[in-house]
Protein backbone atom coordinates (compact mmCIF):
# COMPACT_ATOMS: atom_id res chain seq x y z
CA UNK A 1 0.00 0.00 0.00
CA UNK A 2 1.09 3.54 -0.62
CA UNK A 3 1.36 6.08 2.15
CA UNK A 4 -1.85 7.78 1.01
CA UNK A 5 -3.79 4.53 1.32
CA UNK A 6 -2.30 3.85 4.74
CA UNK A 7 -3.56 7.10 6.22
CA UNK A 8 -6.43 6.43 8.56
CA UNK A 9 -9.56 8.40 7.80
CA UNK A 10 -12.04 8.14 10.64
CA UNK A 11 -15.68 7.31 10.06
CA UNK A 12 -18.15 10.16 10.24
CA UNK A 13 -21.87 10.18 10.91
CA UNK A 14 -24.09 10.16 7.81
CA UNK A 15 -24.84 13.86 8.37
CA UNK A 16 -21.14 14.75 8.61
CA UNK A 17 -20.36 12.60 5.58
CA UNK A 18 -23.00 14.44 3.54
CA UNK A 19 -21.68 17.79 4.77
CA UNK A 20 -18.09 16.89 3.88
CA UNK A 21 -19.09 15.82 0.38
CA UNK A 22 -21.03 19.07 -0.13
CA UNK A 23 -18.05 21.06 1.14
CA UNK A 24 -15.79 19.19 -1.26
CA UNK A 25 -17.95 20.12 -4.25
CA UNK A 26 -18.32 23.77 -3.18
CA UNK A 27 -15.64 25.79 -4.93
CA UNK A 28 -15.25 28.40 -2.21
CA UNK A 29 -14.94 25.97 0.72
CA UNK A 30 -11.19 25.66 1.26
CA UNK A 31 -9.32 22.56 2.33
CA UNK A 32 -8.17 24.56 5.34
CA UNK A 33 -11.80 25.08 6.40
CA UNK A 34 -12.43 21.35 6.06
CA UNK A 35 -9.37 20.64 8.20
CA UNK A 36 -10.47 23.16 10.84
CA UNK A 37 -13.98 21.73 11.09
CA UNK A 38 -13.36 18.00 10.60
CA UNK A 39 -9.63 17.47 11.16
CA UNK A 40 -8.90 16.01 7.71
CA UNK A 41 -5.73 17.00 5.91
CA UNK A 42 -5.83 17.60 2.16
CA UNK A 43 -4.59 14.05 1.44
CA UNK A 44 -6.98 12.50 3.96
CA UNK A 45 -9.86 14.41 2.36
CA UNK A 46 -8.95 13.05 -1.06
CA UNK A 47 -9.02 9.53 0.38
CA UNK A 48 -12.37 10.29 2.03
CA UNK A 49 -13.86 11.51 -1.25
CA UNK A 50 -12.51 8.49 -3.13
CA UNK A 51 -14.17 6.21 -0.58
CA UNK A 52 -17.56 7.97 -0.66
CA UNK A 53 -17.97 8.91 -4.33
CA UNK A 54 -18.57 6.70 -7.34
CA UNK A 55 -15.38 6.34 -9.43
CA UNK A 56 -16.66 8.60 -12.23
CA UNK A 57 -17.84 11.27 -9.76
CA UNK A 58 -14.48 11.11 -7.96
CA UNK A 59 -12.60 11.66 -11.24
CA UNK A 60 -14.82 14.64 -12.05
CA UNK A 61 -14.31 16.09 -8.57
CA UNK A 62 -10.52 15.65 -8.72
CA UNK A 63 -10.37 17.28 -12.13
CA UNK A 64 -12.50 20.19 -10.91
CA UNK A 65 -10.68 20.65 -7.60
CA UNK A 66 -7.27 20.38 -9.28
CA UNK A 67 -7.87 22.59 -12.31
CA UNK A 68 -10.77 25.05 -12.07
CA UNK A 69 -11.25 25.35 -8.33
CA UNK A 70 -7.62 25.00 -7.25
CA UNK A 71 -7.11 28.72 -6.58
CA UNK A 72 -10.30 28.73 -4.53
CA UNK A 73 -9.80 25.48 -2.61
CA UNK A 74 -6.48 26.65 -1.11
CA UNK A 75 -6.66 29.81 0.99
CA UNK A 76 -3.13 30.91 0.10
CA UNK A 77 -3.94 30.80 -3.64
CA UNK A 78 -7.22 32.72 -3.41
CA UNK A 79 -7.49 35.95 -5.38
CA UNK A 80 -9.50 37.53 -2.54
CA UNK A 81 -8.94 37.85 1.19
CA UNK A 82 -11.66 40.12 2.56
CA UNK A 83 -15.34 40.62 2.00
CA UNK A 84 -16.39 36.98 1.83
CA UNK A 85 -18.58 35.08 4.26
CA UNK A 86 -16.65 32.98 6.74
CA UNK A 87 -18.32 30.59 9.13
CA UNK A 88 -17.89 31.30 12.82
CA UNK A 89 -16.50 27.75 13.14
CA UNK A 90 -13.60 28.53 10.80
CA UNK A 91 -10.31 29.71 12.21
CA UNK A 92 -8.59 32.75 10.75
Amino acid sequence: MTKKKEQVVKDFSPEDTDRLIRMGWEDRTSFEAIKAQFGLTHNQFIIFMRKHLEPKAFKLWRKRSTNYASPLKHEKKRPFKEGRFKSSQQKD
